[in-house]
This record gives C-alpha cells, structure tokens and sequence, in this order.
C-alpha cells in the first residue's frame, strides 16, 4: 500500500484525465455529442478533451465558469456570477470530434439523444452513496434546468466530476429540503442523475489501483488538500503513483 497527497488543483486535472478515457465519452467524442458545462473543474475536463481532438489550442479555462465561491476578501454577487462576465467563453460542445466555439447547454439541449454526453460539475457530494448536488443561483434552475429533460426524456448520459474536497455528511436529500425552503435566503440545492467521478474513481479508472480516503487538509497552499491510500499488485501501484506524481505540480487555479 502506497500514501500520497493530491492538492485540489492536482485533482482536478486527475479527475479531467480519467473522464477523457471514459468508454462513453471516448465514443461519443467521435460519432454524438459531448457537451462539458463550464466549471471550474470541467475547465480541466474541457482541455483534456479538446487535446484528444487536436482543437484545445485557443480554450482557457480562467473564465470557464458561471459562478464560483471566492474567500471573503473577494466580493462576488450572491449567486457567485462576476457582474463583468464578458470573458465566458460559452460551454464546450463537441459535435462528432467538432469543437461548436461559442455553443452553450442551451443551444444544444433539445437536439441530445441517447448516446450524447453531458459533463457538469458539482458543489457538494455524498461519497458514501456516489450522488451529487448542485447549487442553484438561477430562478430557472441554470444548466441543470437544460439538462435533466434530456436526462430523462431522452436518456442522455450524464457525467459528474467532482472533487472530494466537495464532500458532505448526511443526506443530500436532507440538505436540499432545508436549503431549498420558503424563506432562505441565497442559492438553493438539487441532487442531480449521473455518474459520479472522484479522484478514487479516477485512480481505478486510469490504472486499476484502488484508492481510498484517509485524511485531509493542509496549509499554504495545500488547503483542501486529500491524503490517498494507494492499493493494488506492485505493477498498479507503481503505476498510479506515477500517474498522480504527473498531476502533482498543477498550479491552484486562479481567477
């Protein structure tokens, strides 16, 4: 068994490299849709994919977002949107290996099918049972609101990456009710459908190591930082540890 410490920036990228190699993302990069909601995190999953398809030489990812938390000193709307937001890119639609510049969910939404693939990223996650949340800054529920009729109505996948340093205890279901109430005031809460994408999951896909969580946390930089357990035969294990001393050195992100 091998320890080793990933910083949430190096995460991210882990997490984006594993999504990249998703059977179904692999096949819907070549023949459907794939449609990477901007998020912090999928800015990392957008550049791997535009690699995989020769066409991320002009994506930054600096502003590939529609709300963000920032630390206090940083003043943002309630719903974490810049009011100067002229720098958003759109979503990142990729259409039978074709990057759709300037293409958002909304453009797209009602035209998925079954086979297509939609990536969005997530605020809380409850590890334990694989399920996600997402806050809702709109009064027409966002992204998520394109999304899920698509889901359900005509079975398009959904992909959730999503950072551990994003978990929660106790129900979503639970959070989502009282958050979600007459009366409080701010974003509101909803689980969403989808597969859920973790640094574990990551680790597993990329190498067929199995990773677990043992403790987190740091300072001066490491913050939110998650300390791994490596396990697998001494072949897997060499393996991941060379996969996640590649992410290691990813700058934080910065806006």
């Amino acid at each position: 068994m091998k320890q080793f410490v990933l910083t949430p920036a190096a995460g991210k990228r882990l997490i984006a490299k594993a999504v990249a190699r998703h059977p179904q993302v692999q096949s819907a990069l070549e023949s459907k849709t794939v449609v990477v909601v901007a998020g912090t995190t999928n800015g990392y999953v957008a550049e791997e994919l535009l690699a995989c398809v020769g066409q991320g030489g002009e994506f930054r990812k600096d502003r590939f977002f529609r709300g963000i938390i920032l630390p206090p000193h940083r003043p943002q709307r309630e719903d974490g949107r810049f009011s100067d937001e002229s720098g958003f890119p759109g979503d990142v639609v990729i259409r039978e290996g074709v990057w759709l510049k300037g293409k958002t969910i909304f453009d797209v939404a009602a035209d998925l099918r079954a086979g297509d693939v939609v990536i969005k990223g997530a605020n809380a996650l409850d590890l334990a049972n694989r399920r996600a949340a997402i806050l809702i800054g709109h009064p027409q529920a966002g992204t998520v609101g394109a999304i899920l009729p698509a889901h359900y109505g005509r079975r398009v996948s959904v992909i959730l990456p999503v950072g551990l340093e994003k978990r929660v205890s106790g129900s979503l279901d639970d959070l989502a009710a009282r958050i979600n109430a007459p009366g409080v005031p701010g974003p509101r809460l909803l689980p969403v459908p989808g597969e859920v994408i973790t640094e574990l999951d990551a680790i597993a896909l990329l190498t067929g190591a199995k990773a677990q969580l043992a403790a987190a946390g740091g300072v001066a930089g490491a913050e939110g930082s998650v300390w791994l357990l490596i396990d697998g035969d001494p072949a897997r294990e060499k393996e991941a540890l060379a996969l996640l001393q590649s992410v290691a050195g990813e700058p934080p992100f910065t806006v």
